[in-house]
């Protein structure tokens, strides 16, 4: 029997060496459909490293980034002190077999801001991101495991956004902060992560769900908004121009609190991202 500790770490590795198969199709028809040659080049390079990552089993990119956790849990389901510790434990051994990149600094607050501690060359030390865990109505304790990496993090962006009373608003608002971010991150095409809630923690809760549920090949029309209107600034992948600075947008809006203001998280994924892979527990 498969323990708990070999899932999640076998989901891990999944997570940070394979595309899902709506990801490999939207690289697909981007080929097909970009005119500009050096821009479809770089748009099958991407897919063929994936490939290759994918049958090897090692990472698609050099940063493997930080193991962000999202459990969602069925109503006759429970989460024990004992279970989370085995998922620690196979976060560890996930990235020990993946591997990850040696990214966790030493020391104490002061050494940890600054780095004077150094790196700890155990891939396994690389602490995950707090577990998020939502309630479901499916009969499942599901885990699904992202690899978030640096540069999406370092353009992301969580801002306030005075709507107006108007949607058109906050997609022109989303819009204007994404293309900046988009031609700034460099490894493109991204794919735009986006979360609307009432605080920041909310709003970031939001675009995670929403990189751990979106979908390259099921848009909703506030998502096709967004890309469509990113994608008219002609960015194109390593901004060499084209059609495709955005493979799609991945959008998840919560509760909204009566006010003039929406909360705002945006996170401009590289063209490896979102890393992610699920196992049921």
């Amino acid at each position: 029997m498969i323990s708990i500790q070999e899932k999640v770490a076998d989901c891990l590795v999944r997570a940070g060496s394979s595309f899902r198969e709506d990801q490999k199709e939207v690289y697909r028809k981007a080929i097909a459909n970009e005119e500009i040659e050096s821009s479809c080049w770089v748009l099958k390079q991407v897919l063929d490293n994936a490939l290759v990552a994918e049958k090897r089993r090692s990472p698609l990119c050099d940063d493997t980034g930080i193991p962000h956790l999202f459990l969602e849990i069925g109503k006759s389901r429970s989460v024990s002190g004992e279970l989370l510790e085995q998922i620690k434990e196979g976060v560890v051994l996930g990235l020990r077999q993946l591997p990850g990149r040696p990214m966790a600094i030493k020391g104490d607050d002061y050494a940890r801001i600054d780095q004077s501690g150094g790196l700890d060359e155990d891939s396994g030390a690389l602490v995950p991101s707090p577990i998020l865990i939502k309630p479901v109505d499916e009969d499942v304790l599901r885990l699904t495991i992202l690899m978030l990496g640096g540069g999406p993090a370092i353009r992301g962006i969580t801002q306030r956004v005075f709507h107006k009373h108007s949607v058109d608003v906050v997609v022109d608002e989303i819009v204007n902060r994404a293309i900046p971010a988009v031609s700034q991150l460099g490894c493109s095409p991204c794919t735009l992560a986006v979360g609307i809630g009432r605080s920041q923690f909310e709003a970031t809760s939001l675009m995670m769900e929403a990189m751990a549920k979106g979908d390259f090949g099921v848009q909703s029309d506030f998502e096709k908004r967004i890309t469509r209107k990113v994608n008219e600034s002609n960015i194109g992948p390593l901004g060499l121009g084209g059609k495709h600075s955005v493979l799609a947008t991945f959008a998840k809006i919560g509760p909204q609190r009566a006010s003039g203001v929406r909360i705002v998280a945006l996170r401009p994924c590289c063209c490896f991202e979102p890393r992610r892979a699920s196992v049921e527990l």
